[in-house]
This record gives structure tokens, sequence and C-alpha cells, in this order.
């Protein structure tokens, strides 16, 4: 924890020249760009996986025919179709795994009064009057959700959510459009087969539950979870670009 700390402090520093006080905020959005940004061939092989998937969407839809009163036997039988076909369920979960103790280090660190025994100096940090270690309940309590930070905290729900209203009108498209197989969800996770009912019902509601998380977290955790949800937005965008989406295919660019 304080190695991570002093890795904040110090890319504060370098920017304090161009943002001065909120320099802490935009290092955590640059420190956020940067795991993206490493994570990004992950990100990469997940949408090839899903796109493999998606080709397999007539035989699953075939496979749900036969076996449409033999739930147990129509789940078999989607796995052994998946390792037949070289194509995992499952390899969408790992750029959210990979970003999970990002998020948590960047939660507890903004969470203690002590870092290493010594006063938490990353507290003190501010944007637009805000204290990074503050949350949703704190702003309305200083000023309302009128005052500057209350104000804060509505462009932050504004930007959340338009990218999961994105988020979630471009998965309905292709879920209409392969009707067969669920695709990812917000974070690139592809249900496993047993779950694919349930999730092809709520998935494109799972945008949406990034607004209860950035109303809970501490400021610079909320910094954190606003930066990768559009990073994930405009990725998820390009990379699914040739993905059907609501009337027909996209051509790929490039």
């Amino acid at each position: 924890m304080s190695v991570f700390a002093s890795l904040v402090a110090r890319l504060a520093d370098l920017l304090e020249p161009f943002f001065h006080a909120s320099a802490a905020a935009a290092a955590i959005v640059l420190f956020t760009a940067c795991v993206r940004l490493a994570i990004h061939p992950l990100s990469r092989a997940t949408a090839r996986g899903q796109k493999a998937r998606t080709k397999l969407a007539p035989q699953i839809a075939e496979l749900r025919k036969k076996h449409r009163k033999n739930p147990e036997r129509l789940q078999k039988a989607i796995l052994e179709l998946h390792a037949k076909e070289k194509v995992s369920p499952l390899s969408g979960c790992l750029p959210s795994l990979f970003q999970l103790p990002a998020f948590f280090l960047m939660y507890h660190l903004f969470s203690n009064q002590q870092i290493g025994g010594e006063p938490n100096e990353l507290l003190s940090h501010t944007l637009f009057a805000s204290p990074l270690g503050d949350r949703w309940t704190d702003a309305l309590a200083d000023g309302g959700v009128l005052g500057a930070q209350g104000l804060l905290y509505v462009a932050l729900f504004a930007v959340v959510a338009a990218v999961a209203t994105f988020t979630y009108r471009r998965t309905k498209q292709q879920m209409a459009a392969s009707p067969g197989m669920p695709v990812a969800g917000p974070d690139g996770v592809q249900p496993g087969a047993g779950a694919m009912g349930a999730m092809t019902k709520v998935m494109p509601l799972m945008s949406f539950a990034t607004l209860i998380t950035v109303a809970v977290v501490p400021l610079a955790a909320a910094l954190y979870v606003v930066t990768s949800t559009t990073w994930s937005a405009v990725e998820r965008a390009w990379l699914y670009r040739d993905i059907p989406a609501g009337g027909g295919a996209v051509a790929t660019a490039g």
C-alpha cells in the first residue's frame, strides 16, 4: 500500500504544473488509463473469442431446439461444442479480474487515514474542492446536490449514465442480432452456458450498476470506475465494430 501511495503521489507531483490542486485526481485518471492499456491485449483476445462464439450461434440455436426439454444435456452439449471449436466461454472474465486489484488498492488507499504508520497525505488532495477520500454522502452533507461537491457528483453520474445507456443499447442490439448466443457484458464477461437464459435478461442492465458503485466509494475510487467504464465503452465499440449491432453487419475498418 505504501508503494502504491508513493506511485500516486509521484504522478501527482509530475502533473501538478498542469493540473495544480487537481493533480492527484489527474494522476488517478492517468493510472487508470495505464491499467487499461496494460490489459488491452486481454481485451483483444476476449473480442476474438466473442466473435468466435458469435459464429457458433446457429449451432447453439439448433442445440437449444434439440435439448429444450433437457437443460443439463443442453449445457453439456454447448460446452462440448466450445471445446470442439476451441472457444472458451469464460475467457471474457480475464480483463475484469485483472482490474479488481487496482480498484481495491485505490479504494483502500483513499479509505485509510494512515498508510505505513504515517498520516495519509493523499486524503488532503481535492478535485474541484471535493476531497478525494470523501463519498457522495459527504458531498450531500456539505452543500447538498447543488453545492460544489454535489455538482461534481452530478457530473460523474451524468457521464456514467451516458456510458451505461450507450452500453445498454449496444448490448441489446447485439443480442437481437445474435439471438442464439448472448454477447459479452459491459466488462467483456461472457456468461457460462447454464446461466445464459437469466443473463440474457439481466446483462444489458448491469452497466447501470456502476451508478451505485460511484455513489458509495471514495471519490478517488469513483474516478477510477468512471474512467475505466468510459474506456471499456470506447474499447468495446472499436473491438466489436464488425459484430452486427441492429440491422446488419458493420464493415471492419482497416
